[in-house]
């Protein structure tokens, strides 16, 4: 037996040495065939070096300990809990660790032990939950990152709230296909907020004015989200709406002029109560009796009532968008119909005639825009020679 030499040679080793004789006395333990003495002995040795002062001793162990089962629990424990040099290999890889050892080791490390665990070939839902709550934006985007992480809605919630103005985090969760439209709503507001209070904070504009850029762009920007979502993303969506108090009549009125009716109807059937098919039958009901009532149970302003007829009138002349594109911006023929028909009533709220005229202009801009997009295309096409469109 050459262990007890070898505990009696590493007291005056060099710490280089005494790393190397600890990484082939790791590999023996591992693949090598000793008997039970010379293992429990091995076992012994490795122990004791646990307390060797220098870390790249300790660091040899991690490196051989990291990815194996057969490896000693206890010293891979203690390794776990080191300095991250050491444990950042074990953490990331080793299959000893149970969860439990995990969240704990989340809730009490530093960001590069955190984000060690997030990239761990398998991380379990409590894993997840620990990180979203208490991680560093590093570790919450290394889980983001992850293809195996069980992130359950409430943690992806989480991260949104407490990491959702870094640029790397919205970035990072805007290109995941499968990411809920009320997660690409919240990431939305997050940015919002952020951009207003950098214009504010540079004197750009002032406080009111950017509250209202920023929310008229978040609208938009939820128009868009609600024009790729279906079915109960769709509904996640407006429930999300609701409970950020976004789920307004200038949203909803927006929906409907940008011929949005799954938007539309979603939002009233939450608002109201009532299921879906329900609201929908109402809707297709061409009295005004109907619609009054429905728009009443959900809540809306009386004042808006007539915008809301004039617009679903149009909208069944003209039909609902049948694209993406077209449900995600205002139809300039709605939108000044509604406006001609409030601007002469007199019962029309100053602020509602405010929003109209602001639709009007955008859906004027907007339209204008897809008018040169278009003569660029139809220009560039020109210039193609005759000869090399036959070839």
């Amino acid at each position: 037996m050459i262990v007890p030499q070898f505990i009696s040679w590493i007291r005056t080793a060099p710490p280089g040495e005494r790393a190397e004789a600890t990484r082939s006395l790791a590999r023996a333990w591992l693949v090598s065939d000793l008997t039970e003495e010379d293992r429990a002995a091995a076992e012994g040795a490795l122990l004791i070096l646990l307390d060797d002062p220098s870390p790249l001793v300790r660091q040899a162990m991690a490196e051989i300990f990291a990815r194996s089962i057969e490896a000693p629990a206890a010293i891979v424990q203690a390794l776990s809990l080191d300095q991250a040099s050491v444990a950042l290999p074990v953490l990331e890889h080793s299959p000893l660790l149970i969860d439990a050892d995990l969240v704990d080791i989340v809730a009490t490390g530093n960001s590069e032990v955190q984000s060690a665990i997030a990239r761990r070939a398998s991380v379990p839902a409590s894993v997840c939950a620990a990180i979203a709550e208490v991680g560093s934006a590093a570790a919450a985007l290394e889980l983001i990152e992850n293809a195996s992480a069980e992130l359950a809605p409430f943690s992806w919630d989480r991260i949104v709230e407490r990491h959702g103005h870094l640029a790397a985090i919205r970035e990072a969760m805007l290109v995941l296909d499968d990411l809920p439209a009320a997660m690409r709503a919240a990431l939305v507001a997050k940015l919002s907020d952020t951009l207003t209070q950098f214009v504010v904070a540079r004197n750009w504009l002032s406080a009111d004015r950017a509250l209202r850029v920023a929310s008229e762009a978040r609208e938009r920007s939820t128009v868009n989200i609600a024009s790729r979502s279906r079915g109960d993303d769709m509904r996640g969506l407006v429930r999300h709406l609701r409970a950020t108090g976004q789920l307004t009549a200038g949203l909803i009125l927006r929906a409907l002029l940008s011929a949005n009716l799954e938007l539309f109807e979603s939002a009233l059937a939450e608002l109201s109560g009532l299921p879906q098919a329900r609201v929908s039958a109402l809707l297709q009901d061409r009295g005004h009796a109907s619609l009054q009532a429905l728009l009443s149970r959900a809540g809306l302003p009386e004042s808006t009532f007539a915008a809301f007829r004039i617009a679903l009138e149009a909208s069944h002349e003209t039909g609902f968008a049948d694209s993406i594109g077209g449900a995600a911006r205002l139809r300039r023929r709605m939108v000044e119909r509604v406006l001609t028909h409030c601007g002469t009533d007199r019962l029309t709220a100053e602020p509602l005639l405010i929003l109209l005229r602001r639709f009007a202009t955008e859906s004027a801009r907007e339209e204008a825009r897809l008018f040169c997009d278009e003569l660029m295309v139809e220009e560039s096409a020109a210039e193609i020679p005759d000869d090399l469109i036959a070839a």
